[in-house]
């Protein structure tokens, strides 16, 4: 019987804090907490019996209790713009994606050294935005902090990359899960962790205004990006359910609440759809609600989503609504989306496993 049918509990979730409390209650010497996370986050070992400076009865007592992976790579599919989609098994036969977008041209041409991961933090997603695959087949469960820590070293493994940008905008949440993404932002940003700078992690959120003042309070400087879509309530309710208990003004209280605890700028994601949201007048809102914040604005035309019939916009439309935005002094990007081709992009996800039980939908997105 395995470690994991045992029930045991994943190191990968665990805090310092966490790992010492353990030791001292065992009998043994606090600095055993950072002798074990050293193995698991810099030498990246895949067995405790690995942890070769513990004693053997302890090394016994440590698999007794606690196991390291919870997830199996299943599948790899690779993009023409070397962007990859990772499938992964969890514990319980749950499936979930994640995205890797590695190094592209960045100031001058030159190579970039950025190698971002999209990560998940929910199976399927409770929220059906309307522009989205992962909502169509509904929520399933949280990811424990150990499934979130645990894509980026999958990933890492796999690829053979090191990550240094990381962005909470695959399937699920983040903010409906906000425990264990706090527990998880803890282990990626610390010393004894993955040590990845906060400033390269950007948490996404569909509304959640007091989830978010809750985050704020998190003392390291991670970055947010709201799913916004909307500029008015009468059209964002049209795309985000989430609008109709969070409208616009309790929304952009919780932003103005994190900027006094926050010093980077908040992102405003937005989604042209064709005849929905792309009119100039949303175009001249947005930019003012972007200025009242200080936030930059990310605009990506709609990606196509089998089940769903809206379309993109024209790329003239796209491009006169960005020129409105900008116009206003506010710092404006027009996304050109990566994976497409792999069904990877902002929210084209959705997973279908094939299993000896048949289809099993586990929808995932890429992004807001």
């Amino acid at each position: 019987m395995s470690a994991i049918e045992k029930n045991t509990t994943s190191l990968l979730g665990l805090s310092k804090k966490d790992l010492e409390t353990f030791f001292t209650n065992a009998g043994e010497k606090p600095y055993r907490a950072k002798q074990v996370q050293e193995w698991i986050f810099q030498q990246r070992v895949q067995e405790i019996s690995e942890m070769t400076n513990l004693s053997a009865p302890l090394r016994e007592r440590l698999s007794a209790e606690f196991h390291l992976s919870d997830m199996t790579h299943v599948e790899t599919k690779g993009s023409a713009d070397t962007t990859r989609k990772f499938l992964f098994r969890l514990h319980d036969g749950r499936y979930v994606e994640t995205v890797f977008i590695p190094a592209s041209k960045g100031l001058n041409g030159r190579q970039s050294d950025r190698k971002t991961i999209c990560v998940s933090s929910q199976v399927g997603c409770a929220f059906g935005c309307k522009f989205c695959a992962s909502g169509l087949a509904g929520f399933t469960r949280n990811l424990s902090a150990a499934e979130i820590v645990g894509q980026m070293m999958m990933v890492e493994k796999i690829t053979g990359d090191t990550i240094n940008n990381i962005v909470f905008m695959g399937m699920g949440e983040p903010l409906a899960n906000i425990k264990n993404l706090i527990q998880s932002l803890e282990i990626i940003t610390s010393h004894w962790g993955l040590n990845i700078g906060a400033r390269h992690i950007t948490v996404s959120t569909s509304g959640l205004a007091p989830a978010i003042k809750k985050l704020a309070e998190f003392p390291v400087p991670i970055r947010l990006a709201i799913s916004l879509h909307g500029a008015t309530d009468d059209v964002r309710d049209l795309i985000m359910p989430v609008n109709k208990k969070w409208q616009i003004k309790e929304l952009f209280e919780s932003l103005h609440y994190w900027r006094k605890h926050k010093k980077q700028k908040i992102s405003l994601e937005y989604i042209l759809i064709q005849g929905v949201n792309d009119s100039m007048e949303q175009a001249s809102i947005l930019a003012k609600r972007a200025k009242g914040i200080n936030a930059k604005v990310n605009l990506i035309p709609y990606n196509t989503v089998e089940g769903l019939d809206w379309v993109r916009p024209s790329e003239e439309v796209c491009y006169a609504f960005r020129d409105i935005i900008a116009g206003a002094g506010i710092n404006t990007t027009l996304r050109l989306e990566k994976g497409h081709d792999i069904n990877a992009a902002c929210g084209q996800l959705r997973l279908k496993k094939e299993t000896a039980e048949g289809i099993i939908p586990a929808p995932v997105k890429a992004g807001r």
